[in-house]
């Protein structure tokens, strides 16, 4: 990085700050460890001729289990891709509507998230339903260990409210769908025989001014051999748009090695829960009570507002506690 060449390839140099990001999040905190565990033992050395400092002693411990428990948290990101940055896509489904409303809400709660891990944040596709809220949306949320981390959201979360899109006030149970990949680098091959892949262009939908809508600068992509489909229409220029679905279409296919990969692991038992996009992984209630419970770890909690403002690190660790007691 102190070259001075460094900057001229600003993707590649991008990519290398992140790489830079992630190692540091691991080694930063192993090494404050390894101080605070320096410090321990000097209290103790201490108090042996001083036992007032008992109590210090008992909070430094307590101080020091946490930081462990966060630091083996870190260590179980350890797939091929979890220091990737990640492409996180929600779908609306079945529930009409609503469906497209929690859609909107789900998309509202990783950015907030994200901007609570100070990571970066990108809308790349954003198709808005004529009613309320979206049909879809596609961000990439850059940071330390973010598909990692978020890896475990893909599939179908559900919600439970009194609609407010019907006037008798009745019951709604409404779907949304996550798919998250890795946003990999060009360091990272990925072999796509162009052949193989359909090209579409159409006109963008939503916020972007008249130019976006009277020209077909939204680009989709079409894999026939996987059936991945991925789409871009976040620039005005078709050429940004096929540049950056090309981007995403290696990260879905990146992706799929992923899940072969840990179906394999899984394989070998046969009580696991089936994950990834399409399933069920999630419950959310508002109505009778409020409660937001994962339906592969069990893990849940009570304030549904917390959850909706981006307080889901607890479900992020639960799944990788649960995924490693599995594999």
């Amino acid at each position: 990085m102190a070259k001075t060449d460094f900057w001229d390839d600003t993707e590649a140099a991008q990519e290398t700050v992140g790489r830079l990001k992630a190692v540091k999040s691991i080694i930063t905190p192993l090494t404050e460890l390894g101080s605070s565990g320096e410090d321990l033992s000097a209290l103790i050395e201490m108090a042996e001729e001083d036992e007032s400092i008992e109590g210090e002693i008992r909070s430094e411990i307590q101080s020091l289990e946490k930081q462990l428990d966060a630091l083996e948290l870190k260590a179980l990101l350890n797939g091929p891709h979890d220091s990737c940055d990640a492409i996180l896509t929600i779908y609306a489904r079945d529930g009409g509507t609503d469906a497209n409303d929690w859609a909107e809400m789900m998309l509202r709660m990783y950015t907030l998230w994200a901007q609570k891990q100070d990571y970066k944040i990108e809308l790349l596709e954003r198709s808005d339903n004529s009613e309320a809220g979206i049909n879809s949306a596609a961000i990439a949320i850059r940071g330390p260990m973010a598909y990692g981390y978020l890896k475990a959201e893909s599939g179908t979360h559900r919600l439970v409210r009194i609609s407010p899109f019907n006037s008798e006030g009745k019951r709604q149970t409404s779907f949304a769908a996550v798919d998250v990949t890795p946003e990999v680098g060009d360091s990272i091959e990925i072999e796509i025989d162009e052949k193989d892949v359909v090209t579409e262009t159409y006109k963008a939908s939503g916020a972007g001014g008249q130019h976006v809508n009277k020209t077909d600068s939204a680009v989709r992509l079409k894999h026939i051999p996987s059936g991945a489909v991925v789409q871009c229409q976040s620039q005005r220029s078709q050429h940004k748009n096929r540049a950056q679905a090309w981007k995403m279409l290696r990260a879905k296919l990146a992706q799929i090695e992923d899940e072969k990969r840990e179906a394999e692991e899984a394989s070998k038992y046969q009580n696991k829960q089936r994950v990834g996009f399409g399933s069920q992984i999630r419950n959310y209630f508002l109505h009778p009570d409020q409660r937001v419970k994962d339906a592969r770890t069990g893990y849940s909690m009570g304030d549904f507002s917390k959850v909706l403002d981006g307080e889901i690190q607890g479900f992020l660790d639960a799944y990788l506690n649960w995924l490693a007691k599995g594999t």
